[in-house]
């Protein structure tokens, strides 16, 4: 790659002791200078390649510190039934059934029946249009699923099939199934869909990795099942991994992982080893996150899906094994037996053995009393800002005055740095620019740009969200591996910008796009 020299820019480095200068100097993979054009003289470095920005924005590219890669690529040619009404969902679906031969399945993603005014759906709905094609679609938070009668027979789901272990068939009331599943029971169809192939999961992980680099992201936290790792390993050795992917490990995988002696931290620069991912809760959009006290106008307090005493004695194992853990809790509750879960493990010195801090995925909803005890244990807060502004309508309903402390990243920011900023794509964009608008506005994006902000106390600066969309996830999810600013001796990922996003107001920053990403100083994307 040899040496390039950024010119004339202006660059935020996010470097506390140098924040704003003017040129920049990459050998191969790093950072080796940062300076004015007087410190760095054109003859220092006269064979360089030298790109004049004519005044464009530098700044460190984005880490989305909770993605379902592989997910989010399949989800690019899936049905989006993201609609505004259940009846735009099903001319989409109808659509594609139309160009489906009969048999195969029907697949598709996003639908929320909360914002839907002509009501929620049933098998009944997909029936009436296909009773020859299996139809599955995700619900938007990936908690729930919609699917037709065919889809339930090929299941085997009658109405004499139980409930399973942390999840729930949704019923009519002579009991047979309504075609709703809820949390583990979506795996009862998942496990009759035929699996994507390697070739498929090459095409989709291939095309999540270009969207994402024209979004500017060079690194990505990923939370998808293991045969994403498998591939993701054969795009490294054929170098076609153009993003920093921390991999988690599924808890179906734990066994494999001791044994094969994977390690949190573990890895290269491009392919490292994250955490074990558990759930203790299911989502707001359904009401199974786990609450505290019932959800407003009704007496039901979600599904606890990991208590404390259960979390022990997974981390037992697998803290010993030097894997951190990393806990999906969005209710009040759940996060609660989560944080009394790692206090315990905290005394018997096992959460500080791995070489990555312990992780709870979400904190959507945390009691004031529990916040403070993020910090007290080194637990890193993983949030997703677009969640706030998705979710808002929703959390008020079911929520009440609790969203006072609803997806609340000042509150947690003010008594822990460990806060990391993500999109749980595909359940949202991944967007960084619309979740930093989401951080410092708490506004809505689409077609309510002037909606008021959410409880606007929440809101965090501009310089707090980029340094969680950057620095944080960096140091947090591949310490000792130097990246997340722009100073010498670190890798050299940025993004170059038209217009810089300190010097306006924050309503445009849904509308920026990068004109150019460089992860290891290669330029994966440019447009300049």
């Amino acid at each position: 790659m040899g040496t390039q020299v950024l010119a004339n820019a202006r660059i935020h480095s996010l470097n506390p002791k140098s924040p704003h200068t003017k040129t920049l100097v990459i050998q191969d993979e790093h950072i080796i200078a940062v300076g004015d054009e007087k410190e760095i003289s054109p003859n220092t470095f006269s064979n360089a390649r030298r790109i004049n920005l004519n005044g464009h924005v530098v700044l460190p590219a984005f880490t989305d510190a909770h993605i379902h890669l592989l997910s989010y690529g399949l989800s690019l040619k899936r049905i989006n039934c993201e609609t505004s009404t259940k009846a735009e969902c099903i001319q989409q679906v109808i659509e594609i059934i139309d160009k489906t031969p009969p048999g195969n399945w029907v697949l598709g993603h996003g639908w929320n029946h909360n914002i839907w005014p002509d009501g929620s759906p049933s098998k009944k709905d997909l029936d009436a249009i296909s009773n020859v094609h299996p139809v599955y679609l995700t619900h938007k938070s990936l908690h729930s699923a919609w699917l037709n009668s065919c889809a339930l027979v090929i299941a085997g789901i009658s109405r004499d099939t139980p409930d399973p272990v942390g999840g729930k068939i949704g019923r009519m009331p002579d009991g047979a199934p309504d075609g709703i599943l809820y949390e583990s029971a979506r795996q009862m169809v998942e496990k009759v869909i035929p699996v994507p192939d390697e070739t498929t999961r090459l095409e989709a992980i291939s095309a999540a990795q270009i969207a994402l680099n024209k979004l500017g992201i060079s690194s990505v936290h990923d939370f998808d099942g293991w045969d994403c790792y498998e591939t993701l390993s054969k795009m490294e050795s054929d170098k076609q991994l153009k993003l920093k992917v921390v991999k988690s490990i599924p808890y179906p995988y734990l066994n494999q992982a001791i044994e094969s002696g994977l390690k949190s931290g573990d890895g290269d620069n491009l392919l490292s080893i994250g955490w074990l991912k558990l759930f203790a809760d299911g989502a707001l959009g359904p009401q199974t996150a786990a609450m505290l006290s019932p959800y407003e106008n009704s007496g039901s307090t979600g599904m606890l899906l990991l208590d404390a005493k259960e979390l022990v004695e997974i981390g037992q194992k697998t803290l010993r094994a030097g894997i951190s853990l990393a806990v999906h809790a969005i209710g009040d509750l759940a996060n609660r037996e989560v944080l009394d879960g790692y206090a315990q493990l905290f005394k018997n010195n096992l959460l500080q053995l791995p070489k990555l801090n312990p992780r709870i995925e979400h904190v959507q909803l945390i009691h004031p009393m529990d916040s403070a005890r993020l910090a007290q244990m080194g637990i890193t807060a993983s949030m997703q800002p677009i969640h706030a502004v998705s979710d808002r309508d929703i959390a008020d309903r079911h929520w009440g005055t609790r969203c006072e402390t609803a997806y609340a990243w000042k509150m947690i920011r003010e008594s822990n740095e460990n806060l990391v900023f993500g999109s749980d794509a595909p359940v949202e964009s991944p967007n960084p620019f619309w979740g930093l608008f989401a951080a410092v506005s708490r506004s809505s994006l689409g077609n309510e740009p002037t909606r008021s902000s959410w409880t606007p106390e929440q809101r965090i600066s501009l310089k707090e969200a980029f340094e969680s969309y950057t620095y944080r996830p960096q140091t947090l999810g591949r310490p000792g591996r130097k990246s997340g600013r722009l100073q010498a001796g670190f890798y050299a990922d940025l993004i170059i910008l038209p217009l810089d996003p300190f010097n306006l107001p924050s309503e445009k920053l849904p509308s920026f796009l990068p004109k150019a990403t460089m992860i290891n100083g290669e330029w994966v994307y440019f447009d300049f």
